[in-house]
């Protein structure tokens, strides 16, 4: 008798290389550290690692720092002049061979430990797009009015989309490469990460969340996300809702 019970189990897709996208700016004390970090990472299966760093015009000496790790696993880009993050992820997209892409920051918020619970649910087929959530897994206090910015800018998300994310505006986003390279990312700065998720629900795309790890650093300590940039990240959500930009064709 034949065995019904895997019918409905997802196909298990077959990934070669994950192309981990990282922008970069002002981060000289940082950047070392999370490279030798996430070079540490056993990555499951076959995939092979490739590090796409792009140096968004800092000024602190970053750059060479970056030039003395640079070799085949981990390319340096640059930027003349500081252009935002979503402009580092165009630049780096364009040069990434990987069919699976990870957002890093160059700071040490973020663990690259975690990348296996991203990792996990797109390599079962259960997934195209994964977020890791601050909010679901261990975490370090921060600001109340940080948390507050983020919480709302989750909510606004979940009402104009009507979906049920923990956390929109986190770095750490995974795809699979066939599904970003169906969005034309049109913003430069941290608004890149409500466009992206705005549309990817646009088309429908269903978002997986895991709970990931965060240690949040204050602004005097670094933190590049202000208050301004959670305004911007609101406008972004309601444009992207009502405009024909993000529309399946």
């Amino acid at each position: 008798m034949a065995d019904d019970s895997r019918e409905d189990e997802p196909d298990t897709p077959s990934y070669k290389r994950l192309s981990v996208l990282v922008p970069v700016y002002n981060e000289r004390s940082t950047v070392g550290e999370i490279i030798r970090r996430m070079r540490r990472v056993e990555l499951p299966g076959d995939l092979d690692l490739e590090i796409v760093a792009v140096d968004d015009g800092s000024t602190d000496g970053t750059d060479k720092v970056l030039a003395a790790i640079e070799d085949s696993t981990v390319m340096v880009l640059r930027h003349q002049d500081n252009q935002g993050k979503g402009a580092c992820i165009r630049t780096a997209l364009a040069r990434a061979h990987g069919d699976l892409v990870l957002i890093q920051d160059a700071d040490l918020e973020y663990d690259p430990e975690d990348w296996p619970a991203l990792l996990a649910p797109v390599l079962k087929g259960r997934a195209t797009v994964v977020y890791g959530s601050r909010f679901l897994g261990a975490h370090q206090t921060t600001a109340y009015l940080t948390h507050l910015g983020n919480r709302f800018l989750s909510i606004a998300a979940d009402v104009l989309y009507n979906t049920n994310l923990s956390d929109v505006q986190t770095c750490y986003k995974l795809f699979d490469r066939a599904v970003l390279d169906g969005i034309t990312i049109e913003s430069d700065r941290f608004d890149f990460e409500p466009e992206v998720t705005a549309k990817l629900l646009r088309q429908g795309i269903r978002i997986y969340e895991v709970p990931i790890s965060f240690a949040g650093r204050a602004q005097d300590e670094g933190r590049k996300f202000a208050t301004r940039d959670t305004a911007r990240a609101l406008a972004a959500l309601v444009r992207y809702r009502f405009s024909s930009s993000g529309r399946p064709s």
